[in-house]
């Protein structure tokens, strides 16, 4: 999982509104895809 590393490295050096910016895109990406995987 070299993802989960290198964000957990941009986690620790970057500023915290980063963060927050990445787990809300994040999440509202894996909820787009999962919407679509039910409608396909």
């Amino acid at each position: 999982m070299s993802f989960i590393k290198e964000f957990r490295e941009f986690a620790m050096c970057g500023n915290m509104s980063y963060l927050a910016i990445g787990v809300i895109i994040g999440s509202s990406f894996g909820k787009v895809i999962s919407s679509l995987y039910h409608y396909a």
